[in-house]
């Protein structure tokens, strides 16, 4: 390639840039980075193909190097990986290499190819370096479990870290950290007995451990709480199990039938109750609904103690602000209740409701007490009414 003269007027002459080179100055910046970026040297992202479709073979290399080797150190290899970032605190990607290096020592071991020919080997190395394997395996094997335990316990997988630790102990009795991290992932989980149990094995191995101490201490307190709670929820149920009783009794003392149901209404905090809940003979009171049929509208009285009468309620509930022909006053009104039998019992309205429930013909459903209140002058109809729809005559 000629180019201009220089100086004397020679021509300078250069050799032609490499097809490397020049394929290169022919990519865009962006295409240089995509391209580097395929290099596993200088790979930001992970990268799987080879854009065509296929696999990066230099990547898939470096992937196949980490199964060169024995077992021991194919699974040392990935221990050692596992290490480092478990000490960066990565656990989700230590537990992974920790999961390699074990599923490596419990691979098949590998025959030998035929293709490389016999080779004489002294059979007493062979059973040495079997044997040496052998233990750098459970040396490794131990490692890998305990530091997954580790992992899975910084990643609250606690049931599997004290899978890891059992794992370890049957490998090694002796491992401490197994006893301290199986103690710890127990107390996460309130599994008291087992982290207490935990905790006494690795301090009768090493008593003066420190971090054994302070996590005795923290079972014992937890112990102490869990201890506390359950004794008030014992004492809890005592007491509510003793106040249904005594309810009870009130109740059948009284000649008052109950009866439950599935479709039972939302009372909320409103119920048959006693005023002082251990004393059978104190005051009841229950939840009423006051019903007015003829209108489709109702009143609902939360507390409605037995030595109460009706009219001392619809004194105050009256007037009712949507009766604008002023139907309903405490004069003009009767009020009725259904009967076990399926019939009407009419309410006096000086009578009290403790008498009224006492009699016996009428029960407390589902904790409440239905009332309806009928204007006198349509009584006689919405009784006429009542009794077609129950089928009655």
């Amino acid at each position: 390639m000629a180019h201009p003269p220089q100086g004397d007027g020679a021509p300078l002459l250069s050799a032609a840039m490499p097809p490397a080179m020049a394929e290169i100055k022919s990519q865009s910046v962006d295409e240089l980075i995509k391209e580097m970026n395929r290099m596993p040297l200088f790979m930001t992202t992970l990268d799987e193909t080879d854009g065509d479709g296929g696999q990066n073979d230099a990547l898939e290399a470096l992937k196949a190097l980490a199964y060169e080797g024995t077992r021991v150190e194919i699974a040392e290899n990935f221990r050692q990986q596992g290490n480092d970032c478990a000490r960066a605190k990565q656990w989700t990607d230590a537990k992974e290499f920790y999961d390699k290096a074990i599923a490596a020592l419990k691979a098949p071991k590998k025959e030998p190819d035929p293709e490389d020919g016999p080779d004489v080997v002294d059979v007493t190395d062979i059973e040495v370096n079997e044997e040496e394997d052998a233990k750098k395996e459970k040396v490794i094997e131990e490692a890998c479990y305990i530091n997954r335990a580790l992992c899975n316990l910084e990643k609250k997988n606690y049931r599997s870290c004290i899978q890891d630790c059992a794992a370890t102990l049957r490998l090694n009795s002796s491992n401490v950290k197994a006893y301290y991290r199986s103690a710890t992932a127990c107390l996460s989980l309130d599994k008291i007995p087992e982290a207490v149990d935990a905790c006494s094995l690795g301090l009768a191995l090493d008593p003066s451990n420190a971090p054994l101490k302070a996590l005795q201490t923290k079972i014992s307190a937890r112990k102490t709480h869990l201890d506390f709670v359950e004794k008030a929820r014992r004492e809890r149920e005592a007491k509510v199990a003793a106040e249904r009783a005594t309810l009870s009794l009130a109740l059948k003392s009284r000649g008052i039938k109950t009866r439950s149901t599935e479709q039972a209404p939302d009372l909320e905090d409103a119920e048959v109750k006693l005023e002082d809940k251990m004393d059978p003979s104190s005051t009841l009171s229950f939840p009423v609904m006051l019903l007015y049929p003829t209108h489709a509208q109702s009143d609902f009285v939360k507390a409605f103690a037995e030595s109460e009468t009706l009219n001392q309620h619809l004194e105050y509930i009256f007037p009712l602000p949507w009766d604008q022909k002023q139907e309903f006053t405490v004069n003009d009104v009767e009020a009725y209740m259904e009967t076990i039998a399926g019939g009407l019992i009419k309410l006096g309205k000086k009578m009290t409701l403790g008498k009224v429930l006492g009699s016996g013909k009428c029960e407390i459903k589902d904790g409440l007490v239905n009332i309806s209140v009928i204007p006198k002058s349509k009584s006689t109809e919405w009784i006429e009414d009542y009794k077609k729809r129950r089928g009655t005559n």
